[in-house]
């Protein structure tokens, strides 16, 4: 199909050839006529015969009654489709049916049975939990794929792997729903491919339900992007394993600076608001970090177990120090040393005072005047290196899959969803379920643990009430 670039003063789309990649249908959903965002408990017979009952009255999942016993508990929360309001739509048959390249493939299309489990560890007697919609190839799609018109919108800033999903980056900015509506009617786009973070996902959820209110044949899937890996439900985001294996150069290069000079301290900066996940995966895979910093977990400079008296102790152990910080560590202390007024960027986030500068000071400060002891201080911060490098094989392979699940999706004619791994299984998960919660590093999981017992660096809790 020959699709062409436009853009305009209220949207920036990139329109692209779609590939012949398409979903399996199964029957209309009578459920569809009733999405809501909270979750519906089914029998599994309801997911193969298409028709879903009653959603139980009872909140109790143990005691739910369904139509076969050994489905109690079992809760789908699923994902808008167009028939919820274009009830008439004709199916096709997907292209993939006549694929040279899936022609060896035994299963080409995903069975309309076919869930993804929420949680996989669980305990005996249990009810069977939250599962969602696999994602993949449907045998019938909602769309011809000679007529589909596809818009690709990105926001946010650059995230390794982010071209593997696109060929081209837009800009960024607030959002005015109804003229993104009015651009996406005038130029025939029925397909529309969101790709961005948390407040990203949401604008994708105001744009389909615009859609829905007008009653268009059009698709709305988000894409998750978010290098911090804080997008709730989803096993990871894409970019996450790229940043962690470039910001170990950084901390190798901090690394041997501060090992070649005399009480060397080095200070490296990472990427990181609201969640802590590169800081912490990157100083368990580095093993030359003394200590990490994160978001999460509170810290303090002075007194019995503060961070000054950790840095003198290791200078005396080892004659150097490196310590990780993620940029979102330490802004209460920030903020009240500099006074700033509160700043936000363009998509809206809080513009953060610069840690690893703040911190390289006071910790310079500290031990001219109060210890008069010389430090060699050696500061990195590689976030636009991070951010700017070309993603690492596993997240290539994994950009590719996210896009083919997202287009399968569409042809299929869900809508109002993203798409992402869930245990290791890519899902179609209802958009508002992601932006209900920022996934963040959990302190009393065993991976802090780990960094903890990897570091042996202060839990800090001596001064937290």
């Amino acid at each position: 199909m020959d699709l062409s670039l436009a853009s305009s003063p209220n949207l920036q789309l990139s329109l692209t050839k779609t590939l012949p990649f398409s979903p399996r249908f199964h029957k209309p959903l009578l459920f569809f006529t009733n999405f809501t965002s909270k979750p519906q408990i089914y029998s599994r017979n309801s997911l193969i015969t298409g028709y879903y009952p009653t959603r139980a009255q009872t909140s109790n999942l143990g005691n739910t009654s369904t139509d076969d016993d050994d489905d109690e508990g079992f809760v789908l929360e699923d994902v808008p489709h167009l028939t919820n309001f274009l009830p008439d739509l004709p199916t096709y048959p997907n292209p993939l049916e006549y694929s040279q390249a899936y022609a060896i493939v035994k299963n080409t299309f995903v069975s309309s049975e076919d869930v993804v489990a929420h949680q996989i560890v669980v305990q005996k007697g249990s009810p069977r939990g939250l599962h969602f919609r696999r994602a993949g190839p449907r045998e019938k799609v909602y769309f011809k794929p000679e007529e589909v018109r596809a818009c690709i919108v990105t926001c946010g800033g650059l995230c390794p792997g982010i071209n593997t999903v696109i060929r081209e980056i837009t800009s960024r900015g607030g959002h005015d729903t109804n003229k993104i509506v009015d651009n996406i009617q005038d130029r025939g786009i029925n397909q529309v491919y969101i790709i961005g973070g948390d407040g990203t996902q949401k604008g994708a959820a105001a744009i389909y339900k615009e859609v829905e209110r007008r009653r268009l044949h059009v698709a709305v899937a988000g894409i998750p992007k978010t290098i911090d890996n804080d997008i709730a439900v989803i096993d990871k985001s894409f970019g996450f394993d790229t940043a962690v294996e470039e910001a170990q150069r950084a901390i190798n290069a901090a690394h041997v600076e501060v090992e070649s000079v005399e009480n060397g301290v080095g200070i490296v900066k990472l990427m990181g608001r609201y969640s802590g996940f590169i800081a912490m995966f990157a100083t368990l895979a580095s093993r030359d970090v003394d200590c990490c910093l994160i978001p999460e977990s509170p810290f303090y400079l002075e007194g019995q177990g503060g961070l000054f008296e950790f840095i003198q102790q290791r200078l005396k152990e080892n004659g150097h120090v490196v310590i990780v910080v993620a940029e979102g560590a330490g802004q209460e202390y920030v903020s009240d040393g500099v006074n700033a007024v509160e700043e936000r960027d363009a998509s809206g986030n809080k513009l953060l005072t610069d840690i690893g500068q703040w911190l390289t000071h006071k910790i310079k400060n500290h031990f001219a005047t109060d210890k008069k002891m010389a430090i060699n201080m050696k500061y990195i911060d590689p976030t636009y290196m991070i951010r700017a490098v070309p993603s690492n094989a596993y997240d290539n392979i994994y950009c590719t899959l996210l896009a083919q699940s997202a287009v399968h999706g569409a042809m299929a004619g869900f809508s109002g969803f993203t798409v992402g791994p869930v245990n290791s299984r890519h899902a179609y998960i209802p958009i508002q379920r992601v932006t209900e919660a920022t996934n963040v590093v959990k302190l009393t999981d065993r991976m802090w643990a780990r960094l903890l017992a990897s570091t042996n660096q202060p839990t800090f809790l001596d001064k937290l009430e």
